[in-house]
């Protein structure tokens, strides 16, 4: 039997509708309205960088442009989401909190393996100490413990012991993030911060299987085994593999053939009924996207997908650069037309180079729309105009 098949138009269109981002980035963007986009993305990346807005601000944003900062913090407050860690940090909804039990256990015995030669000694030694404190004395944050310890000097993961304990207690399930001050961490009980219909539930190893692999099918549209298995890093490939293999048996994914933006046809699992839907219609809108961005952080998806060869410059050495420190890519409908050199500086905006991909000439229309969305993100980051330094267009 032939395959059913998706053109690359098709997929990109579904894909990114999957991501919230062919729709009008309209609603209030917070409460419940934020609480249903985290839900619908899956997760949403946590990074320090701070250029303009901070990851997670601007895949939030990018989605409800009404979305501002201090949106996110209610919803902690409320126990509607909760961080822990996926490919890396990242906002989760509170009802995916079960299924991280299985996470924490793998990440303890990952831990337990490396972190003894990775980190300083004697964090091991600071356990019942730091968990009797929060009982004692409620939440704290890596600045309240540790009196006496000698800190870090070589780098951001030299921890001293106590702030190594807080982490790995954290990342083992004991202690949970309430809130962060800043961007600084502040650590509770678990059992302080997960509502209790959450923290009690405890489904299966096959149960939570079974919900990671078809939560991130329906969130990409289509995947390999090994896509969905990267999509929330739970999972083990034999894990994927097997799942694949049974729903493929039982009727509840079927393998099609998607169309790359080489021309070539790659093999993807998808829910039956998905080669059947219409895709939505691509409009010519320009967003500006984080470089965390969920639909852009499998960088060799993006490149077969879309075309676009994208990673961030910020480990590249300044002489290989071929773009800024820390660049922007830009999303017009479903294509990617480029990429941003821009930061918050002096209280604006100030754009250093916009670099065009091949194809996507930066005409008078694009332009235009390119700095209607400019002055959007502006207000995001709190910027009072945007400013154009000479010879920005590349």
């Amino acid at each position: 039997m032939t395959r059913a098949s998706l053109s690359n138009a098709a997929a990109r269109a579904i894909f990114l509708d999957r991501h919230g981002l062919m729709a009008p980035p309209s609603g209030p963007g917070k409460g419940a309205n934020l609480a249903g986009v985290i839900h619908d993305l899956g997760f949403a990346q946590v990074d320090s960088v701070n250029t303009l807005a901070r990851a997670h601000d601007m895949i939030l944003w990018s989605r409800r442009q009404q979305y501002r900062p201090a949106n996110l913090a209610p919803l902690m407050a409320d126990r509607l989401v909760f961080e822990h860690w996926t490919h890396d940090a990242a906002v989760l909804p509170m009802a995916f909190f079960p299924h991280w039990r299985l996470k924490f256990a793998r990440d303890q015995a990952h831990m337990d393996r490396r972190w003894d030669t990775w980190q300083r000694e004697g964090y091991r030694e600071k356990f019942a100490q730091v968990l009797e404190r929060i009982a004692a004395h409620g939440p704290v944050t890596s600045r309240d413990v540790g009196e006496g310890e000698a800190k870090g000097s070589t780098g951001w993961w030299d921890w001293h012991p106590s702030k190594t304990a807080l982490e790995y207690l954290w990342r083992s399930g004991e202690l949970s993030i309430t809130r962060r001050e800043g961007f600084r961490k502040v650590y509770d009980l678990t059992e302080n911060v997960v509502p209790p219909e959450y923290l009690n539930a405890r489904p299966s190893p096959e149960d939570t299987v079974d919900w990671a692999m078809g939560a991130a099918l329906d969130r990409l549209g289509f995947a390999t085994p090994g896509e969905l298995r990267a999509f929330f890093d739970i999972l083990t490939v034999e894990e994927a593999r097997a799942w694949a293999a049974r729903a493929l048996e039982a009727g509840i994914v079927k393998e099609i053939d998607v169309e790359m933006a080489d021309g070539k046809w790659r093999r993807s699992l998808a829910r039956p009924e998905l080669t059947e839907l219409t895709p939505p219609m691509p409009g010519n809108r320009v967003r500006v996207l984080s470089p965390f961005d969920p639909a852009l952080r499998d960088r060799a998806r993006a490149l077969r997908l879309f075309g676009f060869h994208y990673r961030i410059e910020i480990f590249v050495p300044a002489p290989r650069r071929r773009f800024g420190y820390y660049v922007f890519p830009v999303l017009e409908g479903d294509r990617l037309i480029g990429r941003i050199d821009m930061k918050r500086t002096g209280g604006g905006l100030v754009v250093t180079a916009f670099w065009p991909e091949a194809g996507a000439a930066l005409g008078k229309g694009r332009e235009i729309r390119l700095c209607a969305e400019l002055a959007r993100v502006a207000r995001l980051g709190g910027c009072a105009d945007v400013r154009f330094c000479e010879g920005w267009r590349r």
